[in-house]
């Protein structure tokens, strides 16, 4: 079967899966609130859902998938839904995004189930203002299981920092040099104004430019890894072969090549980040629906696609959080943490 392209001639190549919207942190650049809407449970997808959905996006030229949550390791059979999806032959990248929390006690099990890369959460190396960020505790946890994490998948773990002025800005330099003694690439993320994101002010960001500035300051000049990609980070070498990444989504987004459509943990499938409607395959797989019906269902709206919403964002004058608190509440899959990073 033909790969599925966009309005835009972008493919269909990068799936990310919520595998819940559950979460143990309640960080400021996500969960800023004090409740929250859960999604019925009866509504998750079984992990043999999950996994045939992902043999049905294989089939249009998916061959990477990320899982994310809310916390992902929240679901303890984790691994199994990894040793289904790397039963896929298409899937040649299968890579999770956590916390960290509860990474140490499950790396083994998610190693041994074929799990090829991780990404794990790191916006301090300061227990204080880890807890002021997350409102909870256990950044002990987290250092633990980047160091389990760097043993298994040696050259394959990355660290993401959000970055927020007036929080964290100031540990910029010492975190690169914690990525770089653990052999890690650390990826500078732009506060990104998604949806859950209600406390967001453009006066918060850090923005690219800044950020290169602040590595120019102590490592002199960086070269631009200029490569072919469709991720979202520009990746940069330092003079003593130090690499890292900045995903610029608020500055400078990477709508034109971005190739990623999300699924929530209850079957919505979003084509866009800031998408506000997306397509309910739950109804589909608990349904009558055939893969190639889904797949007829999955291609036509992907071949229609146009979005492009971090371009918007930036073109409008007078930027606000871009979802408001009755609208959250009124609708959970507008929430960042439901339809996954």
């Amino acid at each position: 079967m033909q790969p599925a392209h966009d309005t835009l001639g972008r493919t269909l190549a990068n799936l990310r899966i919520s595998v819940t919207d559950r979460c143990n942190l309640r960080c400021a650049y996500c969960m800023p609130e004090q409740e929250y809407r859960w999604l019925p449970k009866e509504h998750l997808l079984r992990l043999e859902e999950l996994a045939r959905l992902a043999r049905v996006f294989a089939g249009l030229g998916v061959h990477r998938v990320r899982l994310t949550g809310g916390e992902p390791l929240l679901r303890h059979d984790l691994h199994e839904l990894v040793r289904l999806l790397a039963a896929v032959p298409e899937l040649d990248d299968i890579a999770l995004t956590t916390n960290g929390l509860l990474l140490a006690e499950q790396a083994q099990a998610l190693a041994s189930a074929g799990l090829h890369r991780i990404t794990v959460s790191l916006d301090t190396l300061r227990a204080d203002v880890f807890e002021r960020i997350t409102r909870r505790s256990g950044h002990e946890r987290v250092l633990a299981g980047i160091e389990v994490a760097a043993r298994l998948w040696p050259g394959n773990v990355k660290l993401d920092m959000v970055v927020m002025r007036g929080t964290n800005e100031g540990e910029t330099l010492a975190l690169l040099d914690f990525a770089r003694d653990r052999g890690v690439e650390l990826r500078f993320i732009e506060y990104m104004d998604v949806g859950g994101a209600t406390r967001w002010s453009p006066t918060a960001v850090v923005s690219r430019a800044e950020l290169l500035a602040q590595v120019e300051s102590r490592h002199g000049s960086i070269e631009p890894l200029a490569a072919p990609s469709s991720a979202p980070a520009e990746r940069f070498r330092l003079r003593d072969g130090t690499v890292f990444g900045i995903v610029a989504s608020t500055t400078a987004p990477f709508c034109s090549r971005c190739d990623r459509a999300r699924l929530t943990a209850d079957g919505m499938w979003y084509l866009c980040l800031y998408a506000r409607l997306g397509l309910d395959l739950r109804a589909l797989v608990r349904g009558d629906a055939s893969d190639a019906v889904i797949a007829q269902r999955l291609r036509a709206a992907w071949t229609h696609r146009a979005d492009r919403g971090a371009e918007q964002r930036l073109e409008e004058l007078a930027r606000s959080p871009l979802v408001g608190l009755d609208a959250l509440r009124s609708d959970p899959h507008l929430e960042m943490h439901t339809r996954g990073g």
